[in-house]
């Protein structure tokens, strides 16, 4: 596959790596149906699962942050699932980095009261309503 530029590449990576704990957390969720494994946190406020359903929920509500606001999907895809910082997500979207900030901040509000304090999914109606 050839890349456009740096951005595409690290765009089509964290697309990527989203799909593949996804379909990994589909599987675990077909096999075990529910675990309980682990928490992590994204950020300081949003809890997601190790590899359970919540996961499949985080990711749906990712892809609703998507239709609503691309820009704000990429900046979570980007800083969460490849790890970049501020400084680099600027450069790579072609924004300045008080935008990937303010990106960051509401993408973060918005999946928290779309998912619930304990990253449920709200629109499910197994977690804290909006």
């Amino acid at each position: 596959m050839s890349w456009a530029d740096r951005s595409h590449f690290f765009r089509v990576a964290a697309r990527a790596m989203r799909r593949v704990l996804v379909d990994h957390g589909r599987g675990v969720v077909a096999a075990k149906r529910g675990s309980g494994q682990k928490n992590q946190l994204l950020d300081d406020q949003i809890v997601i699962p190790g590899i359970d359903v919540e996961l499949l929920a985080l990711d749906k509500a990712l892809t609703r942050l998507g239709t609503l606001d691309e820009r704000l999907l990429q900046v979570v895809e980007l800083r969460y699932f490849t790890g970049l910082g501020v400084e680099e997500v600027a450069e790579l979207l072609d924004v300045s980095s008080r935008t990937v900030k303010r990106d960051w901040r509401s993408a973060r509000a918005w999946l928290l009261a779309e998912l619930g304090p304990a990253g449920e999914s709200a629109e499910a109606g197994e977690g804290v309503g909006r």
